[in-house]
């Protein structure tokens, strides 16, 4: 005689809780749909084997503090998430100007300085070199006399780094040192926070990395 139990059918995913954590780092919180892109991302992850942690996830008592102490809060839980988790996953697409979004690169340095593999993604195909080039309000001029990789300048008189990564060096560097790799898509500009291609590659990658076989 068969047992009857209330349990629901495996759908041969292991838990949740037995699940690598991954935060998933990036612009998408300033969306209009900011859950719902959240959520499309952490069902990618989960086909794949992780858990995907989403700065929205914290649940936070915001109502009676005054701003700044909101923020602050914030920014502690999402220290408290990446904290928890076994890899970060960056959205490094350029954001508000020609890098990455600024909280977005904190959160990279946060992990690489607590030993977590970082990887990264972006939906911008130029390098960080050509989009300085391309958003400067004036040509870029050369600089006599300078080392190769600092031989333009823009019109503030300020050298353009140009190493030919995706990013600023030092958020590609704790990317590469930390064994994260960076995958670089093209997509129009109005997908631009929204397709999941490379995204998609990253975690690839992460259950490569973390996922029991």
């Amino acid at each position: 005689m068969t047992k009857k139990t209330d349990r629901p059918p495996s759908s041969g995913r292991p838990p949740s809780s037995d699940r690598p954590k991954v935060y998933l780092a990036g612009p998408e919180v300033f969306l209009r749909n900011a859950v719902e892109a959240g959520a499309a991302k952490v069902e990618l992850c989960a086909r794949h084997g992780l858990e995907g942690k989403y700065p929205l996830d914290a649940q936070l008592d915001l109502g009676d503090l005054a701003l700044a102490e909101r923020a602050y809060a914030i920014a502690r839980a999402n220290e408290g998430l990446i904290g928890n988790c076994d890899a970060l996953i960056a959205n490094l697409t350029p954001f508000r100007g020609p890098g990455a979004d600024t909280g977005t690169a904190y959160e990279v340095g946060y992990a690489r300085g607590r030993g977590i593999p970082v990887f990264g993604y972006s939906n911008h195909h130029l390098s960080f070199f050509e989009r300085v080039r391309k958003f400067d309000p004036k040509p870029l001029k050369h600089r006599a006399g300078s080392e190769p990789t600092m031989a333009f300048e823009d019109s503030d008189r300020m050298g353009v780094e140009q190493f030919g990564l995706a990013e600023n060096l030092m958020v590609i560097g704790a990317i590469h040192e930390s064994g994260g790799s960076i995958v670089v898509g093209r997509t129009k500009r109005r997908d631009r926070y929204t397709d999941l291609a490379a995204f998609e590659d990253c975690v690839k990658q992460v259950a490569a990395l973390l996922v029991q076989k």
